[in-house]
This record gives C-alpha cells, structure tokens and sequence, in this order.
C-alpha cells in the first residue's frame, strides 16, 4: 500500500481523511475515545507537513438524519485532543463532517456522493481500519480520483493482522467468542489452517457444543448452522469447548454447571474449569489472537471467564492481538501488543488476507 510519505509534499494542500471514530456514545456523551486517541497520529502528522484536513467519519447506522448520532461531540472531543497535541495549531485547520452515513450514497457507494466527497481536495487519506472491508464510497471511492495513501492506524493494522495470518510465532492459539457463529465461521475455517489450538467461548460455543449432542438448554445458539460445527469438530482441527459453564437458572440464579444444560437454563459464561485449561493453553503460546468475550462480562456474575482469558492473554510472553469494541472494554485496563480497532475488519482481513479499503490504496 501507498504510505503517508508517498504523497510528498502536502504544503497548502487539503487532505480528505477517513478515519474510524465510531465510538460509543450513551445519552450523547462518548464513553469510549480509543477509536478518536488512535486516529491522532496521522492527523498531526498531516498538520505538520503543512495541509490542512477534511475529516470524515460515520457513528452506528443510521437510517437516514439522527441526531442522537451526530458527529458533534466526536469533533469536540477531537478537538480537545487535537490542543493537546499541537496547542498552536488553529482550529479552522480541520473540518469534521457530518456522520457519512445521514446520506445513503455512503453504504451505496454512490457515485455523485464520492464527487462530493473528493470535491476541492487535493490528496485522500484512509486511517479507518475499522470500516475498511466495507466497499462505502468513502473508502473506495476517493482513490480513484486522488492521490492516496494509507494512515499509520490503518498501515500498522495490516502490518500486524497479516502477520498474523502469514508468520504467526508458534504455538499460534487463536481465542473466539461473542455471540454468534454465523458471524465467524469463515475465519474460523481460516484460522484452523493457520493456527495450533482454536478455543471457543462465548456464547457461539453452544452450536458447537449441539454438534456434539449437548442440551444447551436455552442458551443462544444457531441450529441452522449446526452441521457446519459438526463438520469442523470432526476435522483435524485442534478446537476446545466448554468443558464447564456459569448457566442462569429459571429463577434467576447463577450457578457452574456442565455443559447440559436442562430446559429454562442459560449458559452465560465459561466454567472456571474451561477457564484455567483456556488459561494454560495461552500461557504456552508463541503468538494469542483474542476476539470476542467468554461470556456477559457486563454482569459480574458472568465476568470471570472473560476476567481470566484476559488476565493471561496480558500476562503471557507472547504476542499478543486483540480485536473488537467488546474485547477490547473487556480487558481496557490491560496491556496488549496490539489492540485492533476493528473487530470485523481484522477478522475478515484474518479470513480473506484482504480488505476492499486496502486493495484499492494499491490498484
């Protein structure tokens, strides 16, 4: 990919940047500004080479204008770190535009928006790993008309992503979790050729276990795609499950169970079981890729598996990446070598060795 360099001098110039702040917000304030503190360093840098920025960005999806989803207090908050940054710096250095996604040519791809877009710049500039393997019109419609590169966020992510996939160190254990299976089946698949051990937690771990003949009770679970577990558990795959749970009972109460589960029951966690073995295979890896929680972390009752994952992910000799907004809220007062602010673009970049928002930054 074309870097920041490669566009040489940007003395007077204007340079469109996407960047992924699409942080969360809770009654209009930000909650979380990893996503805005990690876009800083290339928009100084660009600052600093003399050019000023047209920033651009989304927050959630909306359908259409919504005020609860207002760029506004993304530019404020950037603004205040913008002063920490480069005190000297004037304000009127950097326009923030209103969220890409109140026009529906930005998820189309829309041709006219993309003119409006690049409209009066002079260079383009995609620091937002995070919406990178989405074809919206600001990710890869600005190359096409401008002068492009890659930010430092967005070179460094795929520096360190597709080293992953490509040279891992080993015993190279990959750590999956979150909801669904349906949403990571494909990396799943992918990874099994790359890595040593795969341990599945979360509740997407209960399709796998109704593959091999649990009752999961009422816990989540996708049975449309239980075959396809049932296809991978039989492979040459080394994958781990659940070996115990913390379940919800029917009166509301938290208790470790095993892994069948009676009707009225809901598996939230991983046992302390499952955790200490998921522990020890972390602790011998050459190189640990997190995605997704073991459970609902938000409720003490059902933190401790994630707490345990995440302690022994920070304190192995490893390398060690991370990726999504939950994992990453999960384990924020830990130290990681890499945190990845885009859980479904690293895992699709895991799966496919390519994102559109890269490939075109090179065509």
């Amino acid at each position: 990919m074309r870097q920041l360099e490669d566009l040489g001098d940007l003395r007077g110039k204007s340079v469109l940047l996407r960047a992924d702040v699409n942080v969360p917000l809770a009654d209009g304030e930000i909650t979380d500004d990893f996503r805005i503190r990690a876009s800083m360093e290339t928009l100084v840098w660009i600052l600093k080479q003399g050019a000023d920025v047209v920033l651009c960005g989304h927050l959630g999806r909306p359908e259409g204008e919504d005020t609860a989803l207002s760029m506004k207090p993304v530019e404020t908050r950037l603004r205040e770190q913008l002063v920490q940054e480069m005190p000297d710096c004037p304000s009127s250095r950097v326009v923030v535009l209103e969220n890409l996604r109140f026009n529906p040519g930005e998820t189309a791809n829309d041709a006219s928006f993309v003119a409006e877009l690049v409209e009066n710049s002079d260079c383009y500039v995609n620091d937002a790993f995070g919406a990178s393997h989405r074809a919206h019109a600001s990710i890869v419609g600005p190359p096409q008309f401008l002068p492009s590169a890659a930010g430092r966020l967005l070179a460094k992510e795929a520096e360190v992503l597709l080293g992953l996939r490509e040279k891992p160190r080993r015993p190279f254990v990959a750590v999956l979790g979150g909801a669904k299976v349906s949403d990571k089946l494909g990396v799943v698949s992918s990874l099994a050729e790359r890595v040593d051990a795969l341990l599945i937690g979360g509740a997407m771990a209960f399709t796998f276990l109704a593959a091999k003949g649990c009752d999961v009770g009422d816990s989540l679970f996708e049975p449309d795609f239980v075959d396809e577990c049932a296809r991978l558990l039989h492979s040459d795959i080394r994958l781990l499950l659940p070996t115990d749970l913390v379940a919800r009972g029917p009166e509301g109460q938290a208790q470790q169970t095993g892994v069948n589960l009676p009707k009225g029951w809901v598996g939230l966690d991983i046992g302390p079981g499952t955790a200490a073995e998921f522990a020890d295979e972390v602790s011998e890896a050459g190189c640990v890729f997190w995605n997704g929680p073991m459970g609902v972390f938000e409720d003490d009752r059902f933190a401790a598996g994630t707490r345990t994952i995440a302690e022994a992910v920070a304190n192995t000799s490893a390398f060690t990446v991370i990726g999504g907004g939950d994992t990453a809220a999960a384990a924020a007062s830990l130290d990681f070598d890499h945190v990845s602010t885009g859980g479904g673009a690293s895992l699709e970049l895991l799966e496919h060795g390519d994102l559109p928002g890269l490939a075109v930054l090179r065509d």
